[in-house]
């Protein structure tokens, strides 16, 4: 069972209608246009993937997501959105995932990450994946807490090129951290290859 508070202060926000929108992360489109758009859809999992917005977007394009998140109440959402999806589908889970300590092993085609940072589960992301499968990933570094709003918390926080070694074991097909609105790491990778330099 997801603890309390974080569960309470996530149900809060999808409750008021927060993190509810349904446009995808920029991140997503472009990465799957360049580097996905000619793979078969297959197995995905969207790891914090709150009300849906990226699991539909995969589904719309014949994928079938996981979505794994905290919030129950978003979790719902998410239920009540993949309701006469055509193509693809959709599977929810409500768990903790500071609590979670395994993904499986070669379980998933695509793994996507947004705005959510547990680090031990570093490891198991790259188990989670079967080979050649890719990883998109994007969330705060430390430099948000130069900007209004977002995480302060540094546990919240990637350090400088954090997100690149952590997954230095897979193949990296683009990497950048930018500040504009928001401070981010973005990384898009594949399990298995040769690793590239940039």
């Amino acid at each position: 069972m997801p603890k309390q508070d974080e569960r309470t202060r996530w149900n809060a926000r999808y409750s008021a209608g927060s993190h509810t929108g349904l446009a995808p992360d920029h991140l997503l489109v472009t990465a799957y246009d360049e580097f996905l758009r000619s793979e078969r859809p297959g197995h995905a999992l969207d790891l914090a993937g709150g009300a849906g917005r990226h699991s539909l977007w995969l589904a719309e394009r014949g994928w079938s997501v996981k979505l794994v998140d905290v919030s129950d109440v978003a979790v719902r959402l998410a239920d009540g959105r993949a309701r006469g999806l055509s193509g693809g589908m959709i599977t929810t889970e409500n768990l903790d995932l500071s609590r979670l300590p395994d993904l499986g092993q070669d379980q998933f085609d695509l793994i996507l990450v947004f705005y959510f940072l547990e680090r031990k589960l570093f490891p198991a992301l790259i188990r989670a994946l079967k080979s050649r499968g890719f990883l998109i990933y994007r969330t705060y570094t430390v430099e948000q807490r130069r900007l209004v709003g977002g995480p302060s918390n540094p546990r919240y926080l990637l350090q400088p090129n954090e997100l690149r070694q952590a997954f230095q074991d897979l193949e990296i097909l683009r990497y950048g951290e930018s500040i504009t609105d928001q401070a981010t790491a973005e990384l898009v990778a594949r399990k298995g290859g040769t690793i590239l330099s940039s």
